[in-house]
């Protein structure tokens, strides 16, 4: 793309290779996003695959405050709730 932006994003494909060279590629962050891809195979193991099609697997307790891929910490959850509970509950880490 030779630098230049997407018309439907705001990062050039620059900006998009130094933030994961910056946030996304550290091993924490790697570590955290393993986490997170373990507990939905988890769930799909569980429930089926197509009992999560369009769904998030969230933490009922978030791993920023203690919580675990247990069973008794996870929860099926549209995508809106799940990514929109830190603004609408103040539960933040």
């Amino acid at each position: 793309m030779d630098g230049k932006r997407s018309p439907t994003s705001h990062r050039t494909p620059e900006q998009y290779r130094q933030h994961y060279k910056d946030f996304q590629g550290t091993p924490e962050q790697i570590a955290k996003r393993s986490q997170r891809n373990k507990a939905r195979r988890a769930m799909e193991k569980l429930h089926g695959k197509e009992a999560l099609k369009g769904k998030d697997v969230g933490h009922k307790t978030p791993i920023a405050k203690g919580g675990t891929n247990a069973r008794s910490n996870l929860a099926i959850q549209s995508v809106r709730e799940n990514r929109g509970w830190e603004r609408k509950k103040g539960r933040g880490p």
